[in-house]
C-alpha cells in the first residue's frame, strides 16, 4: 500500500468568556445572521435539542442556520437504511459535511484485535464492509476505529502485531472507496481504563505500520490532555498521519472555556498549518436546556475568533 500524507487541521475553541454576539433561536448563518465559523466544528445530534426539536433533520437546519459546517454522529451505523439517505440529503441541501462515525461497535470493546481471532477479524471486516454502505448514503469520508482493549498474558509487541494485522485487512477495504478509518486513543486515567491505544506516538507507529492512506489518526484534544499533555509538540510530531480532531475541555468533557485548555492557542496553531478538515464537538454541553445550548453555540463564537 502506498501512503497518502493527509494534512489535518481544525477547530479552535478558546478558554474565553462567552463573547460572540448570541445567535437567534431559529435563524441565523444561512439567512443574514451569524456567518460560518472560520473551521467545520461538528456538533451531533442532541447538542441542540431544545433550541431545534427532536427531529434530526431540524437539527442540522438549525446548526446551519448557526453557521457550522460539518456534523458527526458515532451512532450512524445504527440507523436505518433510509433514515441514513433522508440525513445524507439534508446534509448535502445545507452544504453541511459528515464527520464520523464509528465504523464497527462490536470490536471496539474487548480484546477483539489484540487477540487476532478469526471470528473477531471477520466481524471487523464485516463491519467495515457495511461502513462503506453507510458512508456512501451519508457522504462520509471517516469512521472511528477504536482497536479494543489489552490482555495480561501477551507482551505488547505480539498484541501489536496483531492491530496491524487486523487494521492492514480493514485498509483493504476502505482504500478502493477513498474512505479513512480513524483510530482514536481514549485516556486510561478518566474514562477508558485498560484500552490497548491511549497515546498519540502509539498511534502514530501503528498508522506508520498500517501504512495505508485509509489508517489515520483520530486527535481527540481531551482525551490527550488527560493522557499525555504536550498537545501542540505532540500534533506536530504526528502531523502527517492526522487526519481528524475531536474537541472538548478537561476537566469535565463541556464546551471550550469551561476548563483548563487554551483552545483558542491551540486551534490556531492548527489552522496555521493548513488544517481543512472536521473538527467533531464530542462533549458534552455544561449547562441545561435552551439556555446551555446557546452557551455551546457562543463558546465556539468566541474560539472561532482569532
Amino acid at each position: 500500500m502506498h501512503r497518502r500524507d493527509f494534512l489535518a487541521s481544525s477547530v479552535v475553541a478558546g478558554a474565553a468568556a462567552v463573547s460572540a454576539a448570541k445567535p437567534a433561536e431559529g435563524g441565523g448563518g444561512r439567512a443574514g445572521g451569524p456567518g460560518p465559523f472560520k473551521l467545520k466544528y461538528a456538533p451531533h445530534f442532541g447538542m441542540f435539542r431544545n433550541l431545534a426539536g427532536d427531529d434530526p433533520v431540524e437539527q442540522l437546519r438549525f446548526a446551519a442556520d448557526q453557521g457550522f459546517t460539518a456534523w458527526e454522529d458515532n451512532g450512524m451505523m445504527g440507523r436505518s437504511a433510509q433514515e441514513q439517505e433522508r440525513i445524507g440529503a439534508a446534509m448535502a441541501e445545507l452544504g453541511i459535511s459528515m464527520g464520523v462515525f464509528v465504523a464497527s461497535m462490536a470490536t471496539a470493546w474487548g480484546p477483539h484485535f489484540v487477540e487476532g481471532k478469526e471470528d473477531s477479524r471477520e466481524q471487523f471486516l464485516k463491519d467495515c464492509r457495511q461502513a462503506v454502505e453507510v458512508a456512501e448514503r451519508v457522504n462520509a469520508k471517516w469512521m472511528t476505529v477504536v482497536p479494543g482493549t489489552t490482555v495480561p498474558h501477551l507482551e505488547m509487541g505480539y498484541q501489536t502485531a496483531s492491530v496491524i494485522d487486523m487494521l492492514r485487512r480493514g485498509a483493504e477495504i476502505f482504500e478502493p472507496h477513498g474512505l479513512v478509518m480513524v483510530l482514536e486513543p481514549l485516556n486510561p486515567w478518566r474514562d477508558h481504563p485498560g484500552m490497548f491505544l491511549s497515546k498519540i506516538p502509539q498511534a502514530f507507529e501503528v498508522c506508520r505500520a498500517v501504512d495505508s492512506p485509509s489508517c489515520k489518526i483520530l486527535f481527540d484534544i481531551y482525551h490527550q490532555q488527560i493522557t499525555e499533555g504536550n498537545l501542540i509538540p505532540n500534533m506536530d510530531l504526528a502531523w502527517s498521519e492526522i487526519a481528524y480532531f475531536q474537541a472538548g475541555d478537561n476537566p469535565g468533557r463541556c464546551e471550550p472555556g469551561t476548563g483548563e485548555i487554551n483552545y483558542r492557542n491551540v486551534f490556531r496553531h492548527i489552522q496555521s498549518k493548513g488544517f481543512g478538515g472536521i473538527v467533531g464537538m464530542e462533549h458534552g454541553n455544561s449547562r441545561e436546556g435552551a439556555e446551555g445550548e446557546r452557551a455551546v453555540i457562543e463558546a465556539y463564537r468566541a474560539s472561532d475568533d482569532f
